[in-house]
């Protein structure tokens, strides 16, 4: 079975290949607007520090599943299965940038999904911590009858109150709104998955680092005017443009695994029948 060490890989290839699989994958989507709501409301280098914090996360874990993937399954089905990923993701990608007739429209429901996510989350911290007990009370042995009453179900809304609480202590809580609302909008999302499918073709370090890069590009823009630059940009060129370049990737992926694939079969070589040789 042929191992990522048997031919040496082009780092450049991979870092190109990570860094524009999160540009056109990033700019413009939600949590590039949540950064940029949030900037507008904080300050500008905590609402970073924060989205930058978790998208570094977020890469280190897509990218270790993806390493993880070729020591479970032969390195040639793990490019086969990111080649068709990168197609699939293509041919949707086309199709939502074909269908788009106006750029803005798409610009203002990403808006304002990324808005009421924000309001969530404002709301579910307060709805938390109005259920907290003054440390008066506590001390003089008076527990309102709503706490009281609470029971078990109670427990899980103190255990994140209190982490919550932990967090926004340690480290403020812009950072930890940005990190939470980034976070939760990554996992899953397409540009993770992809990463995951870089991380299982390529050098770990490479994919990360690529990634990294890619996520540095757009938080900084995204804090610094994303929003500005939303009513600028067109989503449809964007969309389309990284269509065609998951497709590409999509094909050569493909390409190396059943290149990957041949090297593997073994090949008969005809012996002289007099000398057997």
């Amino acid at each position: 079975m042929s191992t990522s060490g048997d031919v040496p890989e082009d780092p450049t290839a991979a870092l190109f290949r990570s860094f524009a699989t999160i540009i056109f994958s990033e700019v413009g989507d939600k949590t590039f607007l949540i950064a940029a709501i949030l900037a507008m409301r904080h300050p500008r280098l905590l609402v970073f520090a924060g989205a930058f914090g978790s998208l570094f996360v977020m890469s280190l874990l897509s990218a270790a599943m993806g390493h993880i993937l070729p020591s479970l399954i032969p390195k040639a089905w793990t490019q086969l299965a990111a080649g068709i990923l990168f197609l699939v993701f293509g041919c949707k990608m086309l199709m939502e940038g074909r269908a788009m007739t106006n750029s803005s429209t798409k610009i203002d429901e990403e808006m304002r999904e990324a808005e009421e996510e924000i309001e969530n989350d404002e709301a579910g911290v307060e709805k938390l911590s109005g259920h907290s007990i003054p440390l008066e009370q506590i001390e003089e042995g008076q527990v309102p009858p709503s706490a009281s009453h609470a029971g078990k179900p109670a427990n899980k809304s103190s255990l994140v109150e209190g982490t919550r609480n932990f967090c926004n202590l340690l480290l403020g809580p812009v950072f930890v709104q940005t990190f939470v609302l980034t976070f939760l909008g990554e996992w899953g999302d397409r540009s993770q998955i992809a990463t995951i499918a870089l991380g299982a073709t390529h050098s770990v370090y490479l994919v990360t680092l690529g990634t990294i890069i890619g996520h540095t590009a757009c938080t900084t823009l995204a804090v610094l005017g994303g929003r500005y630059v939303s009513t600028k940009i067109s989503v449809k060129h964007v969309t389309l443009g990284g269509a065609i370049l998951f497709l590409i990737f999509g094909v050569v992926y493909l390409y190396e695994s059943f290149a990957a694939s041949a090297d593997e079969l073994p090949i008969p070589v005809a012996s002289d029948s007099i000398t057997g040789i």
